[in-house]
């Protein structure tokens, strides 16, 4: 953390310096007689430019160290989805799912630690957890976004890297066009030349904003998006190393991790989002506004995979099983291998019995998913000379149900030989002596079915705050509310692993492929319907599934807030000051249910509650050093509450009387993360659309959570379990640097310009594995950086964008257990839009100009490969008319 030390120590005295430098300058000023300033005609910006300068002046007029996203008129933002334009904020990184860009980590922490909210309200998701999927907000239902950085009282709690608020159009204060359509085609290179596979697809969107008179208005509108983001994955199984559980061979007397084996995958897949929005707006008096809005998600996957699953039976790696006389290099049957790190990353099996080599299992499946949301609320607002009424009804629910079918099938002889490589330094492969997906010696296995699998959210708030104008020379105002929500979170899943009817299958259902880019044997391919009722007889019959037990959880979590907090202001000299200071406190109840299983016997049901409360003060401060430089300064105590399905009753535990007693459960007792954090930021407006601004913070963490191994008492005897547990923090630091100003120093350039930032963190807080060598946690990228160049002028718009970030930890899916490594990417994308007249826009975009591909790997070591997925480039070009 020395570098990042030496930084934010530059940082600090370089603002204390600049700070010094103001007010010496206003000084000087001060003492000398100033000169009339010949007048400069404004610039009239239009697009994005207009909310670039909108963005900078909200964040010019906040109280709060914050980040703003600005669109006034529906349809300036040049991205798809809120989640892309998030990410080229500073400090932000997006996540990318099937190529779209999804959850947002924010100064190195992960999504866990963001709070997400639609108008000031938490929202229900489809996420096992809480967090928000970002990328199911279309860009044209959103009017602004604020990331609050700082944290102050009226804020709801949970926000530990930051609270993220998406704002939806309010139509009385809205001032752009009424009417405004867009459709067009959307294509992804990443699924081109795939069999029986188009690429392309279309989205379009309409909205309507009608003011029946200054009192009362509606806005209505929907988007629908067909996407087409086939795409390629190689897949590391992990390795068998004792520092996570396995139990490795010897090369020459030293254990020598090996890989447990790979899968290769063709994803073909549709993806639909479809979106309804509505709002209404009342201002019968000035005194009194009223405002009721609604948002329906529909987000439909379906997908057709393609796999190959190499090292069934934990034999790939193994090369012979665990029996080090065998996996010897000395040993003639066990072919060559690659060593990086330690660790076998490539080699050829050749000569051994067929029994001893890889098999090879061709799995057709067939994915489906279903996420819907709908939040709603209804906000009145009352206000006098002195007081501020505010009243905050919401509701939302989200459901998710998703099922997994697989036909699966092997070659009756498996490849005589067989060679691999998945470390670093290129892309992974593999070669066969022979097809493992030959069509016409394809014996049958067991299938698989995983779903229908549910997860229900449903989540109730009522807040209600005060706001009390004091007028005072010092006190200001006075702020005070409470809050309460009651949130049910479950999940279950259904099973079935249906028999094959026949012993080959017919060769004349089967065909086989290579994609491109994907170095490895032919995958094996069939009508998956056709398959499943030739194969298993009826195919896939949901009523078949099996509950299980195991895997159903529900939490229930009711959450009080209460808060206070006073504003005021003072001149330091000669140096304006406004401020608050105020306190939250927050009382959360858990109620866990699930189901126990001990040994063999039936899972018994299970009921745990658990409560804890927390009081959080804060201070935030900003001083006017002159009309264009402010210092903000922040402190303030916070916390994020657990993820929901880490607090599942759900337990497998041996029995009491085993040496030792073990078991894998969830943790309904588990504690917020908590942390203690500090914010200074300085910001120079040196034109009305520039901004220079620098920002350092520190955060202690003093709770985190993670999975490990550790002791726990049920029933009064002492367990050893694997599971979710609260643990030791540590410091978190950062400095981040913003910069963005268009070229009007510069001669015929005032209409080009750059937007750009730099951020640096550090930490030595760990995750809990491996624990050897502990990952750093998720979320920390060391470096994230934003680079726009933009044109704007009379309607065209175009800009150019360069996003890197270093490499950081992500929750693999949705098994916050499994970790892995998302290694540093370089994303370049390009829009561009043309005004053909008045009313009617065309716009083009291209993302990922890079192909840039996403790579991951396992226990903090590059070399053992977790994903390598090539989502290739998206191209969009779509027509606007706005009237």
């Amino acid at each position: 953390m020395q570098g990042i030390r030496i930084a934010l120590f530059g940082a600090v005295s370089g603002m204390a310096m600049i700070a010094a430098g103001v007010v010496q300058a206003q000084d000087a000023a001060a003492a000398t007689e100033k000169k009339p300033v010949a007048a400069v005609d404004e610039v009239v910006v239009t697009g994005v430019r207009a909310s670039m300068r909108d963005a900078i002046q909200q964040k010019r007029a906040s109280s709060a160290i914050v980040e703003v996203i600005s669109s006034k008129d529906i349809g300036v933002l040049p991205d798809v989805t809120i989640a892309e334009e998030l990410d080229r904020l500073p400090g932000v990184n997006a996540t990318r799912d099937r190529g779209n860009d999804s959850q947002a980590a924010v100064r190195g922490l992960g999504p866990r630690l963001v709070l997400g909210l639609v108008n000031g309200r938490e929202v229900a998701s489809s996420e096992p957890d809480r967090n928000v999927r970002w990328e199911i907000y279309p860009s044209e239902a959103v009017s602004g976004v604020s990331v609050y950085k700082s944290q102050s009282a009226d804020l709801i709690a949970g926000g530990v890297a930051a609270t993220i608020d998406i704002k939806t159009i309010r139509p009385l204060d809205y001032s752009g066009p009424s009417l405004v359509g867009r459709i067009g085609p959307v294509y992804y290179d990443g699924g081109q030349g795939l069999p029986h596979y188009d690429p392309l697809g279309y989205r379009g969107s309409l909205e309507l904003i009608h003011k029946f008179n200054d009192d009362l208005a509606v806005a209505v509108g929907g988007s629908y998006q067909s996407q087409k983001n086939g795409y390629t994955s190689f897949q590391g199984w992990g390795y068998n190393d004792a520092h996570t559980g396995g139990s490795p061979p010897t090369l020459n007397g030293v254990a020598t991790p090996t890989p447990w084996g790979a899968q290769t995958e063709v994803d073909r897949l549709t993806e639909t989002r479809g979106s309804v929005t509505g709002s209404v707006q009342w201002k019968p008096t000035n005194n009194f506004e009223l405002t009721a809005d609604v948002l329906y998600s529909d987000v439909k996957i379906d997908e057709t995979q393609n796999q190959a699953w190499y090292g069934a039976n934990n034999t790939w790696g193994d090369w012979g099983g665990n029996n080090a006389n065998n996996w010897d290099p000395y040993y003639a049957g066990a072919g060559s291998f690659t060593l990086q790190n330690g660790d076998v990353v490539g080699g050829t099996q050749a000569g051994t019995p067929d029994w001893q080599r890889a098999a090879v299992t061709n799995a057709i499946a067939h994915y489906t998913e279903d996420k819907k949301l709908v939040a709603t609320g209804v906000n009145g607002v009352w206000t006098n000379d002195n007081w501020k009424v505010r009243g905050d009804l919401s509701y939302s629910e989200a459901h998710r149900t998703n099922t997994w079918e697989a036909i699966l099938s092997r070659n009756a002889t498996s490849p005589s030989s067989m060679s691999f490589y998945t470390g670093t330094g290129g892309a992974p492969w593999v070669t066969a002596s022979s097809s493992p997906a030959d069509v016409n010696s394809q014996v049958p296995l067991y299938g698989e079915a995983d779903g229908p699998e549910h997860l229900n959210d449903a989540l109730g708030a009522a807040q209600l705050d005060f706001t009390r104008n004091l007028h005072g020379d010092f006190f200001t105002g006075v702020d005070f509310g409470a809050r309460y929500s009651n949130r049910i979170k479950s999940h279950d899943l259904y099973q079935w692993y249906p028999a094959p009817i026949v012993g080959v299958i017919p060769s004349g259902l089967l065909s086989n492929f290579n994609a491109n880019g994907l170095n490895v044997p032919a995958l094996l391919d069939g009508d998956f319907n056709k398959l499943a009722a030739a194969v298993y007889g009826g195919g896939f019959n949901s009523s078949n599934a099996v509950f299980q037990k195991a895997s159903y959880w529900r939490v229930r979590e009711t959450d009080s807030e209460a808060y206070a907090k006073v504003n005021f202001k003072h001149d330091l000299g000669s140096i304006p000051m406004a401020g608050n200071i105020g306190v939250r406190v927050v009382s959360v109840w858990v109620q866990s249910q699930g189901y126990e299983q001990v040994g063999s016997a039936a899972p018994d049901a299970i009921d745990i509650g658990h409560h804890y409360t927390d009081v959080l003060p804060s201070l935030g401060m900003t001083f006017h050093l002159n009309d264009n430089n402010v210092l903000r300064f922040s402190a303030a105590r916070v916390i994020a509450r657990p993820p929901l399905d880490e607090m599942r009753a759900s337990r497998t535990i041996s029995l009491p009387t085993a040496i030792p007693p073990t078991g894998s459960a969830g943790n309904p007792t588990l504690n917020p993360f908590r942390a203690n954090q500090v914010d200074l930021s300085y910001e120079w407006y040196f034109h009305p659309e520039s901004l220079f601004a620098a920002a350092i913070y520190y955060k202690e963490v003093s709770s985190n959570i993670g999975y490990k191994t550790s002791t726990a008492d049920i029933n009064g005897t002492n367990y050893t379990i694997t599971g979710p547990f609260n643990g030791k923090g540590g410091g978190m630091e950062g400095v981040e640097f913003t910069f963005q100003t268009p070229f009007y120093f510069i001669p015929h350039l005032e209409h080009f310009g750059i937007y750009s930032n730099l951020a640096l963190a550090d930490s030595n807080i760990k995750e809990f594995t491996p624990v050897n060598n502990p990952l750093p946690m998720v979320g920390l990228a060391k470096t994230t950086a934003e680079v726009d160049l933009w044109y704007s002028q009379n309607g065209v718009d175009a800009r150019l964008g360069f996003k890197h970030h270093s490499p950081f930890t992500v929750i693999y899916g949705w098994d916050a257990s499994k970790l892995t490594t998302l290694e540093s990417e370089n994303i370049l994308d390009f829009s561009a839009s043309y005004p053909i007249t008045h009313h009617l826009t065309v716009r083009f975009q291209a993302n990922n100009l890079t192909d840039q591909v996403a790579r991951f790997y396992w226990d903090n070591k590059p070399d053992r490969l977790a994903r390598y997925d090539t989502y290739g480039r998206r191209f969009l070009i779509d027509f606007s008319f706005k009237y």
